[in-house]
């Protein structure tokens, strides 16, 4: 999924903590935000796999949550609303598209790696792949509650998440296009520092992944 769907998500769940706990509001929404992005960042280091725990997230954020109600804080609470964003981010990776430069074909049995099972988790493709209009209604249907629970902050936020999502959602396809032509045109010398999805666009066309 699109990582504005995952940012919506952490930004929601810090909207519910901080019903509960309004002193944490403003550290929860960045810790949400950022549960809901941090994952991703793993993008050119081993794709969902570096950053991204399917099972042992959700095992994390039990104990913080845990903690939070134990001994609720800004810092407890916080700590809570980014292990669930990152958590559910890996999860919810799980049902969508497999780990290639254009999902849509369905080439690639790879949505997320199990640290816990020590294999990859096959994807389930109830969200096609990230961009899919099936991903922006889910990012439109996580964003209105949170416009409902929001204020000054939130809105602009989430509002401006769902404008590139619209974006995005749009340009998919030609992006994916245009992604393999840039990863054609890279040296052989520079191709190994390409994330598995481009080499294999290489591949494809006949060009060596790398000089290895």
């Amino acid at each position: 999924m699109m990582v504005m769907t995952h940012v919506l998500v952490g930004i929601a769940v810090s909207a519910v903590a901080t019903v509960v706990f309004p002193e944490a509001a403003p550290i929860a929404l960045v810790s949400g935000a950022l549960g809901g992005l941090v994952p991703d960042l793993d993008l050119y280091v081993g794709h969902r796999r570096t950053l991204h725990f399917p099972v042992y997230g959700p095992l994390a954020t039990l104990g913080a949550v845990a903690l939070a109600v134990a001994a609720p804080s800004v810092e407890t609470v916080a700590l809570a609303t980014f292990l669930a964003a990152a958590g559910l981010h890996a999860a919810m990776d799980v049902l969508g598209g497999g780990l290639e430069l254009k999902p849509w074909q369905e080439t690639s049995e790879r949505a997320v790696y199990s640290h816990f099972h020590g294999h990859w988790l096959r994807p389930r493709r109830l969200v096609p792949y990230d961009g899919a209009p099936a991903d922006l209604v889910l990012a439109g249907t996580v964003a209105l509650p949170t416009l409902a629970l929001g204020g000054a902050v939130v809105d602009p936020a989430v509002v401006g998440l769902l404008t590139v999502a619209v974006g995005y959602t749009l340009l998919r396809r030609r992006l994916a296009d245009c992604w393999e032509r840039l990863a054609r045109l890279v040296p052989p010398s520079l191709a190994s520092y390409l994330p598995d999805r481009f080499a294999t666009a290489r591949r494809s066309t006949g060009l060596p992944p790398s000089d290895d």
